[in-house]
């Protein structure tokens, strides 16, 4: 299933056509966690008759915002490929101070307010100084979990997988802080489940900007997988339906400036441009 959210409602991409769900999905109540990401074993019941008599609008017509509104919070892997962590080191004037791994700084958090989709775009809030694309695999959790669990025991927690960028302003404050200003935390296009998203380890990430090529990587270069960074995070939180893991970023992070366009892509869980202003 490929699940999304656009000004307006929920719905279920098939090829170039949206189907509108959001009557299944309920408003956000007292229970906590994702409204869409909790209906998901319901969603997962609608039959044919029921499909084919829901609206229909075609793809490129809606404006998509995050498949996920609110994730209790945003956790975001640190230096997950030895690539980026070694070309950082020339780059940022304080990055000797902050290139430690996960599996020795462990997650950074990042505000769920500066949660946005594709279509709401970048907005920099320091033109004057260096902002950088991170094109990352976003993990979103599916059920609860209350207590630590093992790497091996991992991916049933697993609700689906989407396109992230970590947008990051350069600079000496803290990281979260640089991380965590409005509209810098993008997700997209849709959540697509496990079953459809298959085997992501073998899957390629890219990042362009303005068509020129910038990032590009196998999943697989991670040094924490998937289901070792849920497993690490586990340990630390209650984790809940909808909460999201930005799992690293590889080589070939840039800035960008208003007026670019970012295009990123993930085999098999789509493609989103970005605009920046």
């Amino acid at each position: 299933m490929r699940l999304c959210r656009f000004a307006g409602g929920y719905g279920l991409i098939q090829g170039e056509d949206v189907i509108e769900i959001t009557q299944h999905v309920p408003a956000i109540g007292e229970d906590i966690g994702d409204p869409l990401v909790r209906t998901l074993p319901h969603l997962r019941t609608l039959n044919a008759e029921a499909l084919a008599k829901a609206n229909r609008h075609r793809l490129a017509d809606v404006k998509l915002l995050s498949p996920v509104r609110n994730p209790t919070k945003i956790l975001a892997a640190p230096n997950n490929y030895r690539d980026h962590t070694a070309e950082m080191q020339n780059v940022d004037p304080v990055a000797s101070t902050r290139m430690a791994t996960m599996e020795e700084a462990g997650f950074f958090l990042k505000a769920t307010s500066s949660l946005v989709g594709p279509s709401e775009g970048v907005v920099l809030r320091f033109p004057t100084r260096r902002t950088d694309h991170e094109v990352e695999l976003v993990v979103v959790i599916g059920d609860v979990i209350s207590q630590p669990v093992e790497a091996a025991q991992a991916a049933r927690f697993i609700a689906g997988y989407s396109i992230g960028l970590d947008i990051t302003l350069r600079g000496p404050e803290e990281r979260s802080l640089r991380k965590s200003i409005d509209t810098y935390t993008v997700l997209g296009p849709s959540l697509v489940t496990p079953d459809e998203a298959g085997d992501v380890s073998k899957s390629r990430m890219r990042l362009s900007v303005n068509g020129a090529l910038r990032q590009s990587a196998l999943l697989s270069d991670m040094v924490f997988n998937v289901e070792e960074q849920i497993a690490y995070a586990s340990r630390f939180y209650t984790l809940y339906p909808g909460d999201l893991i930005y799992t690293g970023t590889p080589a070939g992070v840039g800035p960008i400036r208003p007026g670019d366009v970012i295009h990123a892509d993930i085999s098999k869980l789509g493609e989103i441009d970005v605009y920046v202003r």
